[in-house]
């Protein structure tokens, strides 16, 4: 007989997560259509369903940042990453994001789960550093690594910086192409070509955001599998069960779990993000529909190759890095740059605080006795 209490803690873990997916619905799909907003080119709700319509999309399509959640991250062979756990690594995540979003910073909901991760990995295992995936070579990739150092420390540096510049490169390239055209015809013809943009930057979104929750269900189940703790379900909940993968494999992702993620983050999405779109579209630098094309343009660019290269990159410091770079075209003091000072510290501040509350959360549930690792 199937243990009841173990049953409903794992249902738990997957009902948290989704609340984590629907909170990156609202709070980084707003990343998304920002630009497209703030120029007039769609009204906010029409850019909503433009975004909630790609991101259910682009969440269906791959899973390479998925299997890098699930198991590139933390050794699941030194510490078991329980329900209980799990949940304390969502909750650190779902804080952080729920703050920055109150205060309309655009941080990055995936180092927000990357760090809370990392951080109950660090407490469950008694403080054994080794615990944390740091670095290997990746058999996919050669000229790509694996681990933390790879998979996200230095995107989170590279990334925005390619953002920012690629920004540069094609905005720079447009006033150059098109500085004798009349300017209400370049409205005309990039508030149509932005429409393409927005909806490629919220497809790319959704295949690389989304993704991160599904490697966390995949994660816990496929923790709560190799514990036998699946062994005795009825046949109806046998879609639980997640295989160990063959040697050199990655974890398996079942398609309920993805299908699942695209509602939910769609759905989420409906609810908009306005304090972040106020900050991203407005706050930052003044934007025509020319400089969304451009910003939206490079930051899908940049996620799609971070995306094939299973690299769970920031949505929120592309297209923000890219909206820098499309403002430093026209000129330097076209940015805010005290809106970009306080982006910045959320950027950097993202990973250690998740990782923290994290690390606390699984603490506070080991002196109570909860957690018993």
């Amino acid at each position: 007989m199937w243990d009841f209490a173990i049953m409903t803690l794992l249902f738990a873990v997957i009902i948290v997560a989704l609340i984590f997916e629907y909170i990156n619905g609202f709070h980084d799909t707003a990343n998304s259509i920002a630009t497209v907003v703030s120029t007039k080119v769609l009204t906010p709700r029409q850019a909503v369903v433009l975004a909630a319509v790609t991101n259910l999309l682009g969440a269906m399509w791959g899973t390479a940042v998925a299997k890098t959640i699930s198991s590139g991250l933390v050794d699941a062979k030194m510490v078991a990453l329980t329900s209980d756990i799990i949940i304390c690594a969502l909750l650190g995540a779902i804080i952080w994001n729920l703050i920055t979003w109150w205060f309309g910073l655009p941080s990055s909901s995936s180092h927000a789960l990357i760090g809370g991760l990392c951080g109950c990995a660090l407490a469950a295992s008694n403080n054994n550093w080794n615990v944390i995936i740091w670095s290997q070579p990746d058999p996919q990739h050669w000229y790509l690594g694996k681990g933390l150092l790879w998979k996200v420390i230095v995107p989170m540096i590279t990334s925005p910086l390619a953002g920012l510049l690629l920004g540069f490169t094609v905005m720079a390239l447009l006033y150059l192409l098109l500085q004798n055209a009349r300017p209400l015809r370049v409205n005309r013809f990039f508030g149509r070509a932005q429409m393409f943009s927005a909806g490629a930057m919220g497809f790319m979104h959704g295949t690389n955001d989304a993704q991160k929750t599904m490697g966390i269900i995949a994660l816990t189940l496929f923790t709560a599998t190799r514990a036998g703790q699946l062994d005795h379900l009825p046949a109806w909940l046998s879609f639980l069960r997640v295989p160990e993968p063959a040697p050199g494999q990655d974890m398996e992702i079942r398609l309920w779990i993805k299908v699942t993620c695209a509602l939910v983050m769609a759905s989420g999405t409906w609810v908009g993000g306005w304090r972040i779109i106020k900050t991203l579209g407005h706050k930052m630098v003044k934007l025509h529909p020319i400089n969304g094309f451009a910003a939206e343009a490079s930051s899908a660019t940049v996620i799609f190759v971070a995306t094939h290269l299973g690299i769970p990159v920031s949505t929120t410091h592309n297209i923000s890095a890219a909206i820098m770079g499309v403002g430093v075209a026209r000129r330097l003091n076209a940015i805010k740059w005290t809106v970009v000072e306080r982006m910045v510290w959320a950027w950097i501040l993202t990973i250690p605080v998740t990782a923290l509350l994290g690390y606390w959360f699984v603490r506070m549930l080991q002196a109570c006795g909860i957690i018993t690792v």
